[in-house]
């Protein structure tokens, strides 16, 4: 006989299943996609390309802002990935949090510093 412990099922670990598995592809795609479109442009730049030529690729809003949206895509992919390895190899509490925090504090970081560079071309 099945002993029936409730609807509620609690997730521990690094379990969340299809949701994060889907982000991570979808983030993987939107990288790669834009990874196509500058190396499309810098392949079509005619001429030596110096610090000018590669400024104009990104000095367009519209580059801006896919670059933006890829930069959070990319912070958002490593969220998951890093997360997933410290709830699955480091097995103090304490410790595992301490990681959480520092590595959203870094990345968090990382984003501020990415927005700096891309709004000052």
């Amino acid at each position: 006989m099945a002993v029936n412990y409730g609807s509620k099922r609690l997730t521990v670990g690094a379990g969340y299943g299809l949701r994060d598995w889907m982000a991570q592809r979808v983030t993987g795609l939107l990288m790669a996609l834009f990874t196509l479109a500058v190396l499309a442009q810098v392949l079509f730049t005619k001429g030596p390309i110096g610090y000018d030529k590669w400024a104009g690729i990104f000095s367009a809003q519209w580059m801006k802002f896919l670059t933006f949206a890829v930069i959070i895509a990319l912070l958002y992919h490593v969220w998951v990935g890093v997360r997933d390895i410290w709830m699955d190899y480091v097995k103090p509490v304490g410790v595992r949090l301490a990681l959480h925090v520092f590595s959203i504090v870094w990345l968090v970081g990382c984003a501020g510093w990415a927005i700096q560079v891309l709004w000052r071309l």
